[in-house]
């Protein structure tokens, strides 16, 4: 343990936002250094990445959609989870890599955030593959509890936190107390599924085939949870799916609002059952404290609103929500003497 501590002052400790669709990497005491798409370019039938290994982040994402017959472009987490254990520890190699860049050569001691409903051997999954990476020590902390410290609610007081964490896999729904989630639920309906269904609108209103880059660009820009301010238009292209020949045409965010119904009833089901099963008193604080939401999915237009409606509470969303979770872990990484006995880590098992 006093070796650990010692090499810590020579390797760059990091955070890591492991998420479905982008990774986010802190450095302590530098804070957000990496944030880059969760894909990797591979050439097809094997796990060997493109660019020496370097064709991963945002060279990776430019080609989904687009790549030949010899080029598959991967996302090796799904639901928040890794779906494929060799693409996940080259792409976690690569940031680390990329991290470090010419700093001192000790391995580092990395902390993960992981979705809190994950199993044992999901987060077994992510221990070995940090490992196996480069990092020295592996921390997994869940996800609600780095985005309620990345928002800095008073987690460790003793008065009910409650934050919604909309990221591309999963959501996370918790209320905290003392350091600690007293009430705690993640459901597999999150940002990928509302993409999905703009993509199945399309198809059913139009009979045009679009690509999850072009789902994700029409949520981004006229995609909405409830009416706010003006409504918008946009045009879209695609694949005809009756000629197969390229088309055009131009879509409303008022009917993309309706297409997203399904998975944001989900999300807004899972809240309310969360606090359903809350302790009164812990109820009763939230009254006062309100919602926070954090993730990309909170910048969806009009969704505090919505979820507003639905509980009955003040809902607003986190400063900067896309980085909650990754500044959650640095700041985890800044206590880490004081907070690892409360993390699950690769010693757990030794």
């Amino acid at each position: 343990m006093i070796l650990d501590s010692l090499l810590s002052w020579f390797s760059v400790d990091m955070g890591i936002d492991l998420g479905t669709c982008n990774t986010l990497v802190c450095v302590r005491g530098e804070g957000i250094v990496l944030y880059e798409p969760s894909v990797v370019a591979v050439w097809k039938g094997t796990n060997k990445v493109m660019n020496n290994g370097n064709a991963v982040g945002w060279v990776a994402k430019e080609m989904l959609g687009k790549t030949p017959g010899s080029i598959t472009a991967i996302r090796p987490l799904k639901d928040g989870v890794i779906s494929d254990f060799e693409i996940t520890e080259a792409m976690l190699s690569y940031f680390i890599r990329k991290v470090n860049g010419n700093r001192p050569v000790v391995n580092p001691r990395v902390v993960i955030a992981v979705p809190s409903g994950i199993t044992a051997v999901e987060k077994r999954a992510v221990l070995d593959s940090a490992e196996r990476a480069g990092a020295r020590r592996v921390y997994l902390v869940e996800e609600p509890m780095a985005a309620g410290i990345g928002a800095q609610l008073p987690i460790v007081e003793a008065t009910a936190s409650m934050i919604v964490d909309i990221g591309g896999g999963t959501t996370e729904v918790a209320i905290m107390s003392l350091a600690d989630i007293a009430q705690c639920e993640s459901v597999r309906v999150a940002g990928d599924d509302m993409d999905e269904s703009i993509i199945n609108h399309m198809k059913k209103a139009y009979n045009l085939m679009i690509g999850e880059q072009t789902a994700e660009r029409i949520k981004i820009e006229i995609g909405s949870a409830a009416p706010v301010g003006e409504e918008r238009t946009m045009e879209v292209r695609g694949r005809d799916m009756i000629s197969g020949l390229p088309r055009k045409t131009v879509i409303t965010s008022e009917e993309i609002r309706e297409a997203l119904q399904e998975p944001l009833g989900a999300i807004i089901e899972t809240v309310t059952r969360t606090l359903e099963r809350t302790e009164p008193e812990l109820a009763a604080d939230l009254v006062d404290n309100g919602v926070v939401l954090a993730g990309g999915g909170a910048l969806l237009r009009g969704i505090d609103v919505v979820i507003s409606n639905a509980t009955g509470l003040d809902v607003r969303v986190a400063e900067d929500p896309l980085t909650c979770v990754a500044r959650g872990t640095a700041i985890y990484l800044e206590h880490l003497e004081d907070w690892k006995a409360t993390m699950e880590s690769d010693m757990d098992e030794m």
